[in-house]
């Protein structure tokens, strides 16, 4: 049993005896053992489970942040081998960079208007275009056939052509892009300092909001609760959903602006980086500080792998850190310089070793070992994809589509029951009601239960609605119950000669 406690929901069980009602308690009960199936079945599959993280190991007094790529690339073997590579694309950068959910395909935009896509692993080019104006991020959608793009002054979505296909034109100056996959939103943020959602599977505007804390050039999608991270000038980090038109938590994070923000995939730590030259880990259930770090330059981006590497960029230097989230580290795990550049846009290669750096000079591809997921769900991500399958999956995820009201901090709140008194229930009601009536008195509403109910309410409307066939129905009713009277009546010796 405790092993497969890390396939069960967090959270305390819910004490089935203590509930009086017969049918609620069968029905908890039924769901409790399905969940124990669930997590029994899900722990005998992890046999199927070969793959696993391997990282580098010194020996004796060496140090693994002094292995260098050129001493990887000697000692690997020739598939990792291609994985290393350098573009050089020194007349349109600095370059960002983006790679698809199953790490199959990679999306580069130049500063300069150079944008391009391609299947990294085979060398293969899909689209390259030339835009002739600023571009300053860029971002995969759903899959692998749409991508918006940051221009000068609108967010224009490419498809894998390089075809245009729209122009979100309510998305201006925008310089940062993220793509919420379970929602089918994209989110961006501007010079403007407004924070706006696109649907696009809808193509509508779903909500634009004012965070009143100017030009935002950090942010990051938290990938456990869908909420978007943003970092501003004076320090602070706000947490945002689309429902909400003020930030959900407001966090003092750096002494001047913020650079560059990252959290994990299961949403616990939170890295920030400032111009005051620190790198900071935060815990994002608690809001409190882990670690910090100083770098030689302020680090201008962050980034955090599958198995929790933390990737920073300061100057032509690149550290990737290990455990960083755990105990503060003395060393990094690896290190990489690029000379004569400044690294601009980080990225990890989902379930790849792979880190993508964008900078000045072009793109290069590194071999971080232990940074990727070895094992992967092909329900959840398949690197191996099929046309077949990508058109199946993409149906399947429009179906499932979470509504933009579902966002929350907490995502394990749906269906979890209220188990507070009904007394403090009844206060929250009356202390909500005044504060959105604040000229009214409170008056408690005792509603009897089923006076109101979906079926009732339809049928008292139905009642002034004149029907033909229920007119006929009435007639006939009314017909048949003047025959009954007249078979009741007692017969008498004159009914013989009465015309029936």
């Amino acid at each position: 049993m405790s092993s497969d406690k890390k396939y069960l929901r967090e959270g305390k069980p819910i004490k089935i005896k203590s509930v009086e009602d017969r049918k609620l308690k069968g029905t908890l009960r039924k769901n409790e053992k399905r969940m124990q199936e669930a997590a029994k079945k899900a722990l005998q599959t992890e046999v199927l489970l070969t793959e696993e993280a391997g990282f580098i190991e010194a020996e004796g007094i060496e140090r693994t942040w002094k292995f260098q790529q050129k001493q990887l690339k000697d000692h690997v073997d020739l598939g990792t081998a291609k994985k290393m590579f350098n573009l050089e694309l020194e007349d349109f950068g600095p370059y960002a960079l983006d790679y698809t959910r199953n790490g199959k395909y990679l999306l580069i935009g130049g500063r300069k208007g150079h944008v391009a896509t391609f299947d990294w692993q085979k060398g293969k080019i899909e689209s390259e275009l030339q835009l002739r104006e600023t571009v300053r991020d860029v971002k995969w959608l759903h899959n692998e056939t749409m991508y918006a793009v940051a221009q000068k002054k609108h967010v224009y979505v490419y498809d894998k052509n390089g075809l245009e296909l729209h122009v979100l034109k309510d998305h201006i100056e925008a310089t940062k892009l993220e793509f919420l996959p379970y929602h089918f939103l994209l989110a961006s943020v501007g010079n403007a300092g407004y924070l706006k959602y696109q649907d696009v599977s809808t193509g509508k505007l779903v909500s634009e909001l004012r965070t009143r804390l100017g030009k935002c050039d950090a942010m990051a999608l938290n990938p456990w609760n869908a909420i978007i991270n943003l970092g501003h000038a004076n320090g602070t980090v706000t947490l945002w959903s689309p429902t909400m038109s003020t930030p959900l938590v407001k966090m003092l994070c750096h002494k001047g602006p913020v650079l560059s923000l990252a959290v994990d995939q299961g949403g616990h730590y939170l890295a920030t980086s400032g111009t005051d030259g620190q790198l900071k880990m935060w815990d994002i259930r608690t809001y409190k500080e882990l670690n910090a770090y100083y770098t030689p330059r302020p680090a201008k981006t962050v980034t955090i792998s599958q198995r929790g590497l933390l990737g920073m960029g300061y100057g032509p230097h690149i550290s990737i850190w290990k455990d960083c989230f755990k105990t503060k580290q003395k060393e990094p795990y690896m290190s990489h310089l690029i000379p004569g550049s400044e690294i601009v846009d980080l990225a990890f290669c989902p379930f790849e070793d792979v880190l993508g750096a964008g900078h000045a000079k072009g793109i290069s591809s590194l071999v971080i070992p232990g940074s990727g997921e070895p094992n992967f769900d092909t329900m959840e991500a398949n690197p191996f994809q099929t046309t077949k399958q990508r058109q199946e999956t993409e149906i399947h995820s429009l179906l499932d589509k979470i509504q933009p009201e579902m966002i929350a901090l907490d995502p394990s709140f749906v269906g979890r029951v209220d188990r507070a008194p009904k007394e403090v229930i009844a206060e929250e009601q009356r202390k909500e009601w005044e504060a959105n009536h604040p000229n009214e008195k409170f008056v408690p509403r005792n509603r009897a239960r089923g006076k109101s109910t979906a079926q009732r309410r339809y049928l008292r409307k139905q009642q002034n609605v004149i029907d033909q066939k229920r007119e006929e129905l009435k007639e006939k009713m009314e017909r048949d119950q003047k025959s009954e009277e007249n078979k009741s009546k007692p017969k008498e010796a004159l009914d013989r000669f009465s015309r029936s």
